[in-house]
């Protein structure tokens, strides 16, 4: 059973920064993983994902330069850091695994979830 745990959101104001963390568990493997964002009343939408053999990465044009999606192999650890934030950026962050199967960066690829952890950046 994968099991996927975020953790490191909360408030901050416009130009802060936050990072976020992805516990992974009950997985020898991993494949890909990635982020999520669900703000209120908008679709699930991509943020970034890496590859975890590799570390070869792939950003939403809304982050690229200002968010870092990194991992730790030997903790089974995924993060995202989170500098320049803006109000839109606000909204539950999700991590997300999938099977093996080389996911397009869209939630429909991604097979196992997380809770989420909230960000807010108020203006």
């Amino acid at each position: 059973q994968v099991r996927l745990v975020e953790s490191g959101g909360g408030l901050v104001q416009a130009g802060g920064s936050l990072r976020l963390s992805c516990a992974a568990s009950g997985r020898s493997t991993i494949y890909t993983m990635a982020w999520f964002l669900q703000a209120p009343g908008e679709d699930r939408k991509f943020v970034a994902q890496i590859v975890w053999s590799s570390g070869s990465t792939v950003y939403a044009d809304s982050v690229k330069g200002r968010f870092t999606i990194s991992r730790d192999n030997t903790k089974n650890m995924m993060y995202l850091q989170m500098n320049s934030l803006k109000p839109e950026d606000t909204g539950v962050y999700l991590c997300a695994t999938d099977r093996g199967n080389w996911p397009r960066p869209t939630p429909s690829d991604y097979d196992y979830w997380g809770q989420g952890t909230q960000v807010t950046v108020s203006a």
